[in-house]
């Protein structure tokens, strides 16, 4: 396992063309690439945001024909690098999507997927409302895939509120924790920050958090604030609220470090409630 990494994480507003959006992050990931990069994340959402009801599911390409595949595979191949797609939606069926995470290894394969698991179904104080459940099918499995620098665990945007996938994922071998996402203004402005602390401080990890940002079609609005955290809970790098890049420089024995110190995954003890 090398000890260090370069990472980047790449902050979008995606809107609702897939050409559009893959052509832009295609360019952020090539710039990441040239400066050095050799993981890099792109956001929840990367291949279209949409707004209106039902709109998603009836643009969503099946896995077999979207167009993100094969671009980010030879991408990944071309530049020599790892490449964590957040998410993007693939049709099922007439009636269901899947919001499914892409890792492609440098060789263009696909290492692995992921299907979010946390349905966002919620109702915010600015009267907008959130049924993720009505388009898309959850995911039923936690995903700890290997990388030359120890393991990767992914997860999507709504899964950060629930601590116990994170710890899961860290005691099944992951080094770092991925959290694409396409976080709201208010409950972003709130929380986000402090949730992506506390899952790298619980588990002792990295964090690599990419994120949509700006307004949506539909008026939809993201938080950006896209983040690289280390195992202490420190931020390393914050995108703020512009589309872009970030990056940082992993020194990966800082995992061995915070676990030393805090043993807090050795720590379960059996309880009745």
């Amino acid at each position: 396992m090398a000890d260090t990494l370069k990472v980047a994480c790449v902050q979008m507003n995606a809107g609702p063309d897939i050409a559009d959006n893959l052509k832009a992050a295609e360019g952020f990931i090539r710039e990441a690439a040239g400066g050095g990069a050799q993981l890099i994340a792109t956001p929840e959402n990367t291949c279209h945001m949409r707004g209106v009801p039902g709109a998603k599911l009836e643009s969503a390409p099946y896995e077999q024909d979207h167009p993100g595949i094969p671009l980010f595979g030879d991408l990944a191949k071309e530049l020599g690098v790892w490449l964590l797609i957040g998410s993007m939606s693939v049709k099922l069926s007439d009636t269901q999507l899947a919001n499914r995470s892409y890792l492609f290894s440098d060789s263009g394969d696909i290492a692995a997927t992921y299907d979010k698991i946390h349905m966002f179904d919620v109702d915010l104080e600015d009267d907008r409302s959130y049924r993720e459940s009505k388009a898309c099918r959850p995911g039923d499995r936690a995903v700890v895939t290997k990388t030359p620098w120890g393991g990767l665990g992914m997860s999507i945007c709504y899964d950060v509120r629930f601590p116990h996938l994170y710890r899961d994922l860290a005691k099944n071998g992951a080094d770092i924790l991925a959290v694409p996402a396409a976080f709201t203004v208010p409950t972003g402005q709130a929380h986000w920050e402090v949730l992506l602390r506390a899952r790298a401080i619980e588990t002792g990890v990295f964090v690599l958090a990419p994120g949509q940002t700006g307004e949506h079609e539909g008026g939809r609005k993201t938080w950006g604030h896209s983040m690289i955290i280390n195992p202490w809970g420190e931020v390393l790098a914050d995108a703020g609220s512009k589309p872009g890049i970030i990056t940082a420089d992993l020194n990966m024995d800082e995992i061995a470090e915070a676990r030393k110190s805090i043993p807090a995954l050795q720590h379960d003890r059996a309880y009745s409630s």
